[in-house]
This record gives C-alpha cells, structure tokens and sequence, in this order.
C-alpha cells in the first residue's frame, strides 16, 4: 500500500499506530479524522520527524515544562525530609518495582525492533541495541542487589512489634489528655509516649508546644499572654484553659469526623493534665509511660528535673514503668531513681562505657541490618512515628522492638505484616520474569524480522522515511484480521502501516 504524502510510518510503527499518520497532513486535511494526542510529539521528534506545532502550542509547551519542574522544586523542598525514606520505601516495593519496570522494559522491544529494522544507520542501530541490552541486562539480575527484609520464611518472622502511643491516640482523641492515654490504652499500646512542661510553680504537665496556642483556648482565655512560654503560667491558669475543643474544630485528622457523640462530648471537657494524674492513670491501666522533659535549654531546666522526679517518686508508680528520654542531667536522674529505664536518642559507640538498653529513634536513621544487630545484642529499640500498614510491615519483618505511632487503632488490627515472600518463592519469580521477558523480547525481533522480509519494500525509504508493511498484509492472523478494521476507524490508520 503506497504511504501518503508527508507520512511518518517509521514513527508509526515505533508506537505500534497509536495514531494517524495524518498528524503531519493535518493542515492540508484541515484536521479531519485526527485521533491523537500532543503527547506523542515528543516520539515524533525523537524519529527525526518535523513536528509542524502552531506557535500557540509551543507556547504551552514551555509554559507546562516550567510549571512542571518549579512543581518538582517545590515538592523537594517541601518534602525534603520525606525524601529520607525512599530507601525504606525501595525495600518495601523494590521486587514489585523490579517485576514492573522489567514488563515495560519488555514492551519496548517492539517500537525497538521496529526502528533497528527501519532506520539504515548503523551506528545508531548498534548504539540502541546496545543500551537495551546493558539495560536489560541490569534489569534482570536486579535482583541480586534487592534487599527486602519481607523476603524471609514464615517461621523466621520476628514477632510483632509493641505500640507506643504518641501522645496518646492523636487520631481519636485530642493528643496529651487524659482522654488520648485512655482510648491508646483501648488500642492496646503498651507505652504511652508524651511530652512534660513544668509550670512557673513548680508543677509538671502535659503539653509538647512550647507555646499554649495551637492546643488550647489560651487566646480567648489569656489574650495578652498568648504568645508566651507554656513554663510561665502557673498551675491555676493551666487548669482554666480548654484543651479538647480545638481538636473538634480544627480536625488534626480524617478520623475526627468519625467520632461518636459520646466521644465528641467527652473530647470537648478536656483539660490539660498534670504528670501525677498521668502517672495515676498510666498505673491504673498497667502500662508503661515514655516521655521527654521540655523545653531542654530552658535556664531552670535542673529544677525541671528535680520537680519531675519527685512526682514520679511520689506516685507509687513501679519505676520500671517509667522511660526516661532527657539527656540533660542523666546521671543525676540515675541516682535518684535508679529503676527508671532509660532511653537513649542516639545509636550506641564503639566505645560506650555503660551498654545501651533501649533507643528511641526515627525509622529512617536505622537501616534493617543495624536494626536485626541491635535485637541479637538484646538492645530494645523503638522507632517513630510510624502511622502506615506497609512501613510497619517492613519494620515488623525488621525486627524491631516497637513503633511509635500516632495511628494505633490501625495498626492494632494488622496480624500479619501486609506481605511476605519466602527467599525460595521470590526466585522462583525472579526467574520466570526474567525467562517470559527475554522470550517476549526475541519473539518481537524474530516477528518483525520475519514481517519485514516479506516485504516487497524490505524498508526501502519512501518520501525520506522508512516504509513499514502492514502487518494484517504480511502476517495474517485471524486476530489481526479482526481487529485491523476497528483499529483503522479509531485511529484513522492501518494497524502498523505506513
């Protein structure tokens, strides 16, 4: 079949005819029967084909590419610490990934094929395959360098990491109340993480801002001294001060809306509570209670220390209950209540005078490695904030010890981690991905070389490119039969033809 004038079939059959030759007509045909998109400009180029854009679309072009890369600016400046997790985020996808960059890699190989046999530039056609195949060749022992601690046996599974609280259950209740501590207790966590002030006089309290504002009523109630340290107000201003609605109105979380009327009531009466009715509760319901004293550089900040420890020596506690996270003045806390556990927020040294017990740190400074050398040492370690099923799952087959998370209640229902590939399955995968593609791919250069040299034309170049033959012509097949006549009224085109 003789190609139109102007007509680009090299391009077409790189993009299997996903759209007309009639892109480059089009003026001449004012536009009838056009079936494409913009997108696949770019293919054109890269084909060697005049583009023969209006100004206009020019312009939204370079209009798009600069919205498109201040978006990605932005995203990384925004998100830069999220960014530290891409390396966890690898070994929970890095096999699904792999399978799935392998099958588009494999795709490929056809619009591949179909340039090699087209264009008569040798040195390009030995450039391309040679790319492909160091490229696929990487692909398919990929593999060997995929780390993921999901890929274990069954009866090797660590078991399930304890959940701490942080700040109570944030997504549930209005975070270091009395209300949070209670509905995290519900959810089964073992420690209830928080944060402690102490009040001009002397009193430690919840609270982790160091301002009252973004928690409290402290505006309405306090207007001028609003913007001031949570330290300077005293015990009784504290206790006016409402500590719930503003987790009603300001829905931190989705789950907010979902509460009960019973939940809701209760959430607006919260008060900001002291230390001893924290300890009071945390005795009560049986669990642990894991804080930091703040702020650290405050210039009283040993009377803060003085001030918390006799709390928690005065309120018949069990001190193995008690997890201490201040560095400040450490070894005066040891002394004076020697059964608090500590918890240190630094990985141990090679040279570390007393052992480290139990550490406190964020997942994305603790590789799976550090993580199992820590468990076989007996060194606890606790990491955060983990709120998402999949990076507890890959924590969990870590081994870690517990989470820190401020969405236990989901957590809470996980038995088993979200997935687990024995190392024998896996590479049972590996190596049917790997055999099915390398097939597919030599059946795509076979079948085109075969197409091509029934052809009358064998790629001889008409009007400057390359002349395909129609596969429907060349191959028949019945299901090419059948779909050439629904391809050529949705796309204009014939199916692979010039």
């Amino acid at each position: 079949m003789a190609d139109p004038s102007g007509c680009c079939p090299s391009c077409a059959t790189c993009l299997l005819c996903l759209y007309s030759c009639k892109w480059i007509t089009a003026k001449k045909e004012k536009r009838k029967g056009l079936r494409t998109t913009k997108v696949l400009a770019l293919c054109l180029q890269l084909c060697g084909q005049p583009l023969k854009l209006h100004w206009l679309h020019k312009t939204l072009l370079i209009l798009t590419a600069l919205v498109v890369a201040a978006a990605f600016t932005g995203l990384g400046i925004k998100w830069s610490e999220e960014w530290r997790s891409a390396r966890i985020s690898l070994q929970a996808t890095g096999p699904f990934l792999h399978i799935g960059i392998v099958g588009g890699m494999t795709l490929l190989s056809w619009p591949l094929a179909s340039f090699i046999y087209c264009t008569r530039n040798t040195g390009l056609k030995v450039f391309l395959l040679l790319v492909y195949c160091v490229v696929m060749i990487a692909l398919y022992l990929a593999p060997l360098g995929i780390t993921s601690p999901c890929i274990m046996e069954e009866n090797q599974l660590p078991p399930k990491p304890a959940l701490i609280g942080h700040r109570g259950a944030p997504m549930l209740a209005p975070e270091n109340t009395l209300m949070s501590l209670h509905k995290a207790v519900d959810c089964e966590v073992q420690v209830f993480e928080t944060d402690v002030m102490v009040s001009a006089d002397g009193v430690p309290f919840l609270m982790h801002d160091e301002e009252l504002t973004r928690t409290t009523n402290v505006q309405a109630v306090f207007p001028e001294r609003a913007a001031l340290n949570s330290t300077a107000f005293n015990w009784t201003d504290l206790q006016q001060l409402d500590a719930g609605s503003w987790f009603l109105e300001r829905k931190p979380f989705p789950t907010v809306q979902s509460l009960s009327p019973g939940d809701r009531y209760q959430a607006a009466k919260q008060r900001i509570p002291s230390l001893e009715q924290a300890l009071e509760a945390a005795k009560q319901s049986n669990i642990s209670i894991m804080f930091d004293l703040r702020p650290e550089n405050h210039s009283d900040y040993q009377s803060f220390i003085n001030a918390t420890l006799e709390v928690i020596l005065q309120s018949g506690i069990p001190l193995q209950q008690v997890l201490w996270l201040p560095d400040g003045f450490r070894e005066q806390v040891k002394q004076q209540a020697p059964g608090v556990q500590q918890v240190y927020g630094r990985k141990r040294l090679q040279n570390e005078k007393e052992p480290l017990l139990h550490v406190n740190l964020p997942y994305q400074d603790m590789s799976s490695e550090e993580i199992r050398q820590y468990r076989q040492d007996n060194i606890s370690v606790n990491l955060y904030v983990v709120n998402q099923p999949w990076l507890f799952s890959v924590l969990w087959c870590s081994g870690v010890s517990s989470v820190t998370t401020n969405a236990c209640q989901v957590l809470k229902e996980m038995k088993h981690p979200i997935w687990l590939l024995p190392s024998s399955t896996y590479l049972m995968i590996w190596i049917v991905v790997d055999c099915t593609s390398f097939l597919a791919i030599l059946w795509a250069f076979l079948l085109l070389r075969y197409i091509w040299s029934l052809s009358p034309t064998q790629g001889k170049s008409v009007g400057g490119s390359c002349s395909v033959p129609s596969v429907a012509a060349t191959y028949p097949n019945p299901i090419l039969s059948a779909i050439t006549p629904l391809w050529t009224q949705v796309l204009g085109g014939p199916l692979l033809s010039g």
